[in-house]
């Protein structure tokens, strides 16, 4: 395997596991791993906290106003050795997995100011490569020149079982029809929205993982990444 790093972009629906191999291959491949899905939910969970964002509101004015406050980084958990989110200096990475946060994080996602702060800071986290780094727009905006693009996804159905199964244990009054609900409505907002929609790069390979147990599509990816390092 030759020495030099490379950056591997993984894009895909909501719920279709990309943090989980990211994770895996991060740690297989000894790469610095980015979850940017987190980037967003950190901003997110900051608007609901401040009152910005709710059922029935949002002030995107007044979240525009505040961003330059908003202060996200990464460090390594010691005990699992994987990097978890901190939002001004506390850690968030069990809070902003929530369902709440799940609900209004598209709507986030899709606010041009937003946007355009957190490529900025992907942009430096890129700098030396050696990173793995999955959400929505990586291989089409962030990194469109990344050696390794990965577009993952799975039928709503499939996705919405497997994020109630992962949420009910945190929250046992969750229904799956409230999961399936909030996985339909991002795919929709996320695919729509003006500016940076989710879409498949042209060079992208697609791993649907419908049928795929996480050995199974960790295997596969990994011999994907094996193989585009060998090339640079």
């Amino acid at each position: 395997m030759s020495d030099k790093k490379i950056i591997i972009a993984i894009d895909g629906h909501s719920s279709t596991g990309k943090s989980t191999v990211a994770k895996q291959l991060a740690k297989a491949l000894q790469y610095i791993y980015v979850d940017t899905g987190a980037m967003y939910r950190a901003v997110t969970l900051y608007a609901m906290r401040k009152g910005f964002i709710g059922a029935d509101h949002f002030e995107e004015d007044k979240l525009e106003e505040v961003l330059p406050e908003i202060n996200i980084r990464f460090e390594v958990n010691p005990k699992t050795g994987i990097a978890e989110v901190l939002l001004n200096g506390e850690n968030v990475e069990h809070e902003i997995r929530t369902l709440d946060v799940s609900k209004h994080v598209s709507k986030i996602a899709a606010v041009s100011q937003v946007r355009k702060k957190l490529v900025e800071q992907q942009h430096q986290m890129g700098v030396e490569k050696g990173i793995v780094m999955d959400g929505r727009d990586i291989g089409t905006v962030v990194f469109p020149k990344a050696e390794l693009k990965l577009f993952m996804t799975a039928t709503a159905k499939d996705r919405a079982e497997r994020r109630f199964l992962e949420l009910k244990v945190r929250d046992e009054n969750i229904t799956y029809e409230d999961v399936l609900k909030n996985v339909v409505n991002r795919d929709h907002i996320d695919s729509t929205r003006k500016d940076s929609p989710l879409r498949q790069a042209g060079d992208a390979i697609k791993i649907d993982n419908s049928n795929l147990t996480l050995q199974e599509q960790f295997e596969q990816i990994l011999q994907l990444a094996k193989t585009a390092i060998a090339r640079a």
